[in-house]
């Protein structure tokens, strides 16, 4: 669920144009008034600033946003502000320029994985208009990535899942065997058919299948693919996860930016961002029972300043 918090009366995309310009004129920026109108819409209703603010002042929402911030806070209120598919083409072609490490991978499976069929469509038609090319044939093609993984995530970007409900009771278990076989009993969570059912079962069926597989072989299946020590099955792993509960992979990607002596901001602005529009309220659930803490809590004491300010907006309270 999201948590966004959009006021009641709602002023019209046109009103929150012009208070968004107002923000950015003159001497300084009014980056509280940026966090006030962009941190408390909806990712439709920003669409329609976007769309207000250039047919008024004749010009981009983002290019002016990215000219007045800086930082982590600047990145932020960009990706917020951004079409959530444009944004994650956008991140993936990131992904595909850098060194392809765990991090890196994530981006992609996230983009195809974490969110609708219909939506990784739209990050693919988005990916082609931007940058003039196929996302699976980039991904197919990219050095970042070595095989087994890259097959992984070419089959990810490339799947057109049905997005109906219905549950093939008898396939979900024969397909649980088949897991089991390939992941339990012979350590090879590459084998071709883990990589048909995970890249091509709707979410509801895998979820089924998953099922079948605890019931019948007495352990989750996120706990085998543990088992086979790699860094395919760690991905394996957070797309079973983003397939199926993307809660898990969001609340130990969040936990994970804030560990140690460093924050990582990409992944933890990344997180929020993404998610607070989706389902950030699962994610706090599950953060809170998985490390005893809040997601605020954590937040607050690793951040600061404007971006402390975007990214509280977009968690939201908590008891």
């Amino acid at each position: 669920m999201s948590t966004i918090a959009v006021p009641t009366p709602l002023p019209s995309p046109a009103a929150d144009a012009e208070s968004l310009r107002n923000a950015m004129q003159g001497w300084g920026t009014d980056e509280k008034a940026l966090i006030e109108i962009l941190g408390r819409r909806s990712a439709a209703q920003r669409a329609e600033i976007r769309r207000a603010y250039a047919s008024v002042y004749k010009e981009s929402l983002l290019t002016r946003l990215d000219s007045e911030l800086s930082s982590h806070f600047q990145k932020a209120m960009i990706l917020l502000t951004t079409d959530p598919a444009e944004r994650d083409a956008k991140l993936v072609r990131e992904a595909l320029g850098r060194r392809g490490d765990d991090r890196d991978a994530w981006v992609l499976i996230e983009a195809s994985c974490a969110n609708t069929p219909d939506h990784l469509i739209a990050v693919r038609r988005a990916y082609r208009s931007l940058f003039g090319c196929s996302l699976e044939e980039d991904v197919a093609a990219s050095s970042a990535f070595q095989q087994p993984l890259r097959m992984l995530l070419v089959s990810l970007v490339r799947s057109y899942r049905c997005a109906e409900e219905g549950v093939d009771v008898d396939l979900a278990s024969q397909e649980a065997t088949q897991l089991a076989e390939a992941i339990w009993r012979k350590k090879q969570p590459h084998a071709g058919e883990v990589l048909r059912i995970v890249s091509t079962r709707s979410k509801s069926q895998l979820a089924a299948t998953f099922q079948c597989y605890k019931k019948e072989h007495g352990s989750d299946i996120e706990q085998d693919i543990n088992n086979c020590s790699s860094q395919f099955a760690r991905m394996l792993k957070i797309a079973v996860w983003c397939l199926t509960s993307p809660q898990k992979h969001f609340a130990e990607a969040i936990r994970y930016s804030i560990l140690g002596l460093g924050t990582d901001e990409d992944v933890l602005t990344r997180a929020i961002v993404s998610r607070a529009d989706v389902d950030m309220k699962n994610i706090k659930e599950e953060y809170k029972v998985r490390f005893k803490t809040t997601v605020t809590k954590d937040v607050v004491g690793d951040c600061s300043g404007y971006y402390l300010d975007i990214l509280l907006a977009l968690v939201g309270s908590e008891d």
